[in-house]
């Protein structure tokens, strides 16, 4: 299906609110003021980086939650062990995204045309096809509210734009001067999983991921121990401030960060947490974990053979992890090693990226 949630968005909870979105003046990026403190900066330079891969070793670790946030999909921990692999040690960046793009001249899905023939198969029965204009290419893009919304309606602060793509983060009039180092976003998982393929790498399990996130550390919630943050030290890009309409900028950023601008984990990751969310292989199955019995050691675990999201009944979805710099404790708390996001594989967002990982050779 071509990025049918965010049509049911448009279809239902963006309509609704469209109107209220066009009467609010609320505030953009560029004029938000940010707030002076001290920030965990990391001395990499960005181009230092991007392309480089470091050896996660082999493990065994409780998969699961890891705090009292935890969302019922996270339980029951249950131990879990991976063998070693390499991972990319930053987010794929709009640098090298836009060098598989002139290579290889793929067309990602945000720039596609919906298949409404293909989509609404996967939507309700007797579903209304909606207006031609809906159907362009676009994607997702977050807009921020004039004041405190229902946090269960994402429909309030995610806006479908024509036209907005990783080319133009923001719809048309955006661009990417001077953020050639900063997570390439509005990709899908067929679009993370084709540039994977082309650069020989394939995208980490879920299992992988969360073990990579934690940095060697047993049981952390957070990619850098048990604390999410002082003001006076700030380990990821993340919403600090009241979500979706007040970003204090305590991390110096409102949307993406360059990678390697915060302080990596103890495995020389990047951006663990926040900044974007990023692409896993598996399938996502709100049960799966379920499956498991807490007291055998699963190993090198690939997902479900099927997907299940209870929202979406009729929508297969992929695995994300990591959360994004839309996260924040009152909404998500996506930043957390252990927060299992979903989404559907051909659905893009300006805050969904990936990273990729390689096999160690035999």
């Amino acid at each position: 299906m071509k990025n049918g949630i965010l049509v049911l968005w448009v279809l239902g909870m963006v309509l609704s609110c469209q109107s209220d979105q066009k009467k609010n003046s609320a505030t953009s990026p560029a004029n938000a003021v940010k707030a002076e403190t001290k920030v965990n900066l990391s001395d990499a330079q960005p181009e230092d980086l991007i392309g480089k891969m470091v050896e996660i070793p082999s493990g065994e670790f409780e998969m699961g939650a890891n705090s009292d946030q935890a969302d019922p999909d996270e339980y029951p921990k249950h131990t879990v062990r991976v063998d070693g692999f390499l991972m990319d040690v930053t987010e794929v960046t709009n640098k090298e995204f836009a060098e598989f793009v002139e290579q290889t001249g793929y067309i990602t899905t945000a720039e596609q045309d919906i298949d409404w023939e293909e989509m609404k198969t996967q939507l309700p029965p007797n579903t209304p096809r909606p207006d031609p204009e809906l159907l362009r290419a676009g994607s997702l893009v977050f807009r921020p509210t004039d004041g405190p919304v229902p946090l269960n309606n994402p429909g309030y602060w995610w806006e479908w734009t024509t036209g907005a793509n990783w080319r133009q983060p923001l719809g048309p009039g955006s661009d990417l001067e001077g953020k050639e180092y900063h997570p390439v976003t509005h990709i899908s998982w067929e679009d993370a999983k084709a540039y994977a393929q082309w650069a020989g790498k394939r995208l980490p399990t879920e299992a992988e991921w969360e073990w990579a996130a934690m940095g060697g550390m047993s049981n952390s919630v957070y990619p850098w121990g048990n604390e999410l943050d002082r003001d006076d030290e700030i380990h990821a890009n993340y919403w600090q401030g009241g979500f979706p309409f007040n970003n204090e900028e305590k991390d110096g950023f409102y949307l993406t960060a360059p990678v390697g601008t915060f302080q990596p984990n103890g495995y020389g990751l990047y951006d663990m947490s926040g900044n974007v969310w990023e692409w896993c292989e598996d399938l996502y199955h709100y049960e799966y974990y379920q499956e498991h019995d807490p007291s055998e050691i699963v190993y090198n675990p690939r997902g479900p053979q099927t997907s299940f999201d209870p929202d979406e009944p009729l929508i297969p979805k992929r695995v994300l992890r990591g959360g994004s710099f839309l996260c924040n404790d009152s909404y998500c708390s996506g930043y957390r090693v252990s927060r299992r996001m979903k989404g559907d594989m051909k659905s893009s967002y300006n805050h969904t990226g990936f990273r990729c990982v390689r096999d160690l050779p035999r």
